[in-house]
């Protein structure tokens, strides 16, 4: 009899378990205690922009509220505001709530700080919101900002956000004779690294000068975790959709087509004025984030790839069939492509294969092995479970 209690209360203490809430999700950011008090007397700059929140409150806001001696502010591609177009030049200006000056890494001059500006501050925060490609920007900001700190002896800290794309790696690894702004680093396409992990990848493989480092985690996060972005990381990025097939339809920034800037539904879909055999239409007009989006004011026919399921997007993972579509479907041959392309695929195969007439399977062959050797050194890396 006793044993019978002993075990239904056994499966009562499990079932209790099972029925515990899963706790939250915390950004390194909101981990407070963990860096702030280390900012005590010391002259800091951020590294930043629109998505560094903690909790309802910027970061930069926070840090003035504590008393941190917060002296500029660098913003990223599309400014501290994240408004600005991709690529667009940003002048340097103040934050008006703050009065703090926000230094641009993207005003058309340098991309690294000049002296003065490094010899102002002791510590450097670094807290944006990466979406987990090659060639999105952020963490070639950071690294750059990494490489200039360890030249003026400044520390710098990570704080630590989720990658909303980091539950796999696929693509092509970078041939660094594409370095360029859209990829700074020998990653696949879709390297499934947080901007805290790509920090430490950086330093322990030199690919950047030894610089002080430290990263503040995010807290019951996984690789595996489904992290909806509760801000859009820049203003192409509207929703978790487009973050989805944004590895795959970021490609037709590198042809003729247009891929949907300045419609409401950026990076969901693709199309041209000569596609053929297409219902789906939609016209690109000038707006905010978009202000000459290719293809202005000319009605493209193409496919709408919004009601993609997002866990089929996630199992095609780097997916080249919609570029293979549309060359086929417009059939120019060369002429199909941009400079562009090269850089953002970060190698000579996948046009040449494309043009060939190769499909997307035998193409991703090309790339199965250095995505697995990849894997294994990523892992030297990684501060979450996969």
């Amino acid at each position: 009899m006793k044993h019978l209690f002993l075990l239904i209360l056994s499966l009562f203490c499990l079932s209790c378990q099972a029925q515990e809430p899963p706790k939250p999700l915390k950004v390194g950011a909101e981990c407070v205690e963990a860096y702030v008090p280390q900012l005590e007397g010391r002259r800091v700059a951020v590294l930043a922009n629109h998505t560094a929140m903690v909790g309802e409150q910027h970061l930069v806001d926070m840090l003035v509220t504590e008393g941190v001696n917060l002296v500029g502010i660098f913003s990223p591609e599309h400014g501290f505001r994240g408004a600005a177009d991709a690529g667009e030049h940003v002048k340097n200006s103040v934050d008006e709530k703050t009065g703090i000056p926000i230094w641009s890494l993207y005003d058309g001059n340098t991309k690294r700080p000049s002296e003065d500006k490094m010899q102002a501050f002791d510590c450097l925060i670094v807290d944006m919101q990466d979406v987990g490609l090659r060639f999105y920007t952020y963490y070639i900001s950071m690294v750059r900002m990494m490489e200039a700190c360890a030249d003026y002896g400044c520390d710098v800290i990570v704080l630590d956000r989720p990658n909303p794309n980091g539950m796999y790696v696929d693509g092509p690894v970078l041939d660094m004779k594409y370095k360029s702004g859209v990829g700074a680093l020998p990653i696949p396409v879709v390297h499934g690294l947080t901007m805290g992990e790509i920090a430490l990848m950086a330093k322990g493989e030199e690919w950047c000068k030894d610089c002080s480092l430290q990263v503040v985690k995010c807290e019951n996060y996984t690789h595996q975790s489904r992290y909806t972005l509760p801000i859009a990381p820049s203003p192409n990025l509207p929703t978790q959709h487009a973050i989805y097939l944004y590895p795959s339809t970021c490609l037709f920034e590198g042809t003729v087509c247009s891929l949907g800037r300045g419609t409401d539904f950026p990076f969901e879909c693709y199309g041209h004025p000569q596609y053929r055999g297409a219902e789906f239409s939609f016209t690109p007009q000038s707006r905010s984030g978009a202000k000459n989006p290719p293809l202005l004011g000319q009605k493209c026919w193409g496919v709408d790839l919004r009601d993609v399921d997002d866990e089929k997007i996630i199992a095609d993972g780097f997916n080249l069939e919609y570029v293979i579509d549309a060359y086929r479907n417009l059939d120019m041959g060369e002429k199909f492509f941009t400079r562009m392309f090269l850089l953002l695929t970060g190698v000579d195969y996948i046009k040449e294969m494309i043009m060939a007439g190769n499909t997307a399977e035998e193409i991703r062959a090309r790339w199965k092995e250095d995505v697995e050797q990849f894997k294994l050194l990523r892992r030297k890396y990684l501060l979450y479970e996969e």
